[in-house]
């Protein structure tokens, strides 16, 4: 591994001198490196050192922290998104609409062609499509319409200046371009390099996000994308060549899969690998500082979770005011691999963690992905950061399968069954959820149809919120189904049934004591001290705020999201007025 990581960033480094596209980011840039084409694309080798330039675009531990811009988590300080605070950008090329990476993908696209060896050419050539597709879906994510620009574009191209083409176009340029990787790049297994089946599993993505973004926001197309997605994603489920990692079992293998340091090809298809002394990351630290990330999981959150036997935690009475513990008991144990439950320990070591409420906003502790104590100082942390697994594929399949009405049974077993068993929880019946929705995930997404398939549209929500949390698909979860609003509903935590001692352990020994400034006659257990002054409760029944009992309230002013505005983010000023063809989007002035 340590020698692949050597050679990555070797071949990296070599690129960007050679292909020098990174360090200005316009499309009108002279290009300097059109000299060193005619002695460089010359060998396989050449393609290979060229195209691993293209992975400093893919996310790294942004996976890990993208839900903080969600109704998942709630950091230290809330994201711009959810308090309604983004403003249009000034500069050209800010905001997210920068070109730099196309630039050098077009570029490579359009001299790739002197290597005489063909199943090079094609492999490259494959990969540098993905690329071109991965960097046009955020674009299209982001903004909507964009413009397609599939070549190099000179000084005085007239296209520099186009107006944005629809996201018809682009769209179906992207799935050309995921077509062309999926045909042309080989059937191999590399954790750390994109191949056959990591453009498999992106169409499928895309696929899913246009399909869906298209039935909800009432745009023409919506079947034509739900079938690719199905189409890419039973593909790669048939392929065999993944399964899901089981390693510990129902109660630790989803744990697991994210905290190991180094992840392999059962479920993982493509991560980004970290080697000590060559490159590390601070992820750990920031689930673990009171100063940094502080994450806390929302509390709508922890009540999607399913009883272990597979039954609905938000049918028993009163599971508005249960307590920490109360809460915790019997559910699917993904909960408790994802926050920090009244047992939790920390990988490798024989004694229970105390409650340390300090570390989160909401009292519920992120523990999905951390690793050994060792790797919670800044910049300590090894673990790879997995960008792209096969359980997508699954949720893929089923919910667009679900979302065009063709959803069996037998689907269900051979995809949401599968992730279901790795924790041993029970199996989703088709009949049964469509025979009687989920009234919680009803008022949660609004906007799903009341058709005959809306019971398993929302249990299938339902699981793939809890079974990729925090792995940075929830914001666009939220945009595709156009449940926007979503965010402005009350993200609060841990209930609390009033001030004084709380036993979140079970042991009958009190470890949180909630006090509005004094702390006289503390119990000597407490490991974690709130002052309600400072971090306010909210009543669950009585929506009262800076009440005595109630949840943690760590965003009291509440999210704003604007439904004729904030689906798309704005264009800089500056290229505004660089480019008169260009069009704000609706909303942003």
């Amino acid at each position: 591994m340590k020698k692949m990581t050597i050679k990555y960033y070797i071949y990296a480094a070599a690129s960007i001198f050679l292909l020098g596209s990174c360090n200005k980011d316009f499309l009108e840039r002279p290009s300097e490196d059109q000299v060193e084409a005619p002695y460089f694309f010359n060998t396989a080798k050449d393609l290979e050192v060229a195209t691993n330039d293209f992975y400093t675009m893919l996310a790294t531990t942004s996976v890990y922290s993208e839900d903080a811009n969600s109704d998942n988590l709630m950091p230290l300080n809330p994201a711009d998104k959810i308090k309604g605070n983004r403003i249009v950008p000034v500069a050209s090329g800010s905001g997210g609409w920068s070109w730099g990476n196309l630039r050098k993908i077009n570029y490579f696209l359009a001299n790739f062609h002197k290597v005489a060896d063909e199943d090079a050419k094609a492999k490259y050539a494959g990969i540098a499509r993905f690329f071109r597709a991965y960097f046009y879906y955020d674009k299209v994510k982001t903004f909507g319409d964009v413009p397609w620009y599939g070549k190099v574009l000179s000084a005085n191209d007239p296209d520099l200046f186009k107006a944005r083409d629809s996201r018809f176009l682009v769209m179906d340029s992207i799935m050309a371009d995921l077509d062309y990787a999926i045909e042309h790049i080989p059937a191999e297994k590399q954790v750390n390099l994109v191949t056959k089946y990591t453009a498999m599993l992106l169409k499928s993505r895309v696929a899913l996000f246009e399909g869906t973004f298209r039935k909800y926001h009432k745009l023409e197309g919506a079947d034509k994308y739900l079938n690719e997605a199905v189409e890419a994603s039973q593909m790669l489920i048939n392929s065999s060549a993944y399964t899901l990692f089981t390693d510990g079992g129902a109660a630790a293998a989803y744990r697991n899969l994210f905290a190991r340091d180094k992840q392999d090809a059962i479920e993982t298809i493509l991560a980004v690998d970290y080697e000590l002394g060559l490159k590390v990351h601070s992820t750990a630290y920031n689930f673990t500082s009171a100063t940094s990330g502080s994450y806390g999981l929302m509390k709508d959150v922890v009540n999607s979770y399913l009883m272990n036997d597979g039954s609905r935690f938000t049918d028993k009475s009163g599971y508005q005011t249960y307590s920490f513990f109360q809460e915790m008991q019997n559910r699917d144990p993904r909960l408790t691999q994802t926050t920090a439950g009244p047992d939790f320990r920390v990988n490798g070591e024989s004694k229970n963690e105390p409650v340390t409420l300090n570390i989160t906003t909401t009292g519920y502790r992120l523990i999905k992905a951390l690793p050994n104590r060792a790797q919670w100082g800044t910049g300590a942390s090894v673990f790879d950061i997995v960008i792209f697994r096969f359980a997508e594929a699954l949720l893929v399949n089923a919910e667009a399968k679900a979302e065009l009405g063709t959803l069996t049974q037998g689907d269900l077993d051979n995809t949401i069954n599968r992730l279901r068993a790795r924790v041993g929880m029970p199996n989703l019946n088709l009949v049964q959820a469509n025979a009687n929705p989920d009234p919680y995930l009803e008022e949660m997404y609004p906007n799903v149809e009341n058709t005959a398939n809306k019971g398993v549209i929302l249990e299938i929500r339902r699981e793939r919120r809890i079974e990729l949390f925090n792995e940075g698909l929830r914001w666009d979860d939220l945009m595709r189904w156009k449940e926007g609003k979503k965010v402005t509903k009350p993200m609060v935590g841990v209930y609390f049934s009033g001030l004084g001692s709380h036993d979140f352990t079970g042991d009958a020994v009190p470890d949180v004591f909630l006090h509005t400034g004094s702390t006289a006659g503390t119990p000597a257990s407490i490991t974690s001290f709130i002052n309600i002054n400072q971090r306010t409760l909210r009543n669950p029944l009585t929506g009262q705020q800076n009440a005595t009992s109630g949840n943690l309230d760590p965003f009291p002013q509440g999210g704003v999201f604007d439904e004729q505005r904030d689906y798309f983010a704005p264009l800089p000023s500056e290229d505004l007025i660089l480019n008169k063809n260009l069009v704000q989007n609706p909303g942003w002035k």
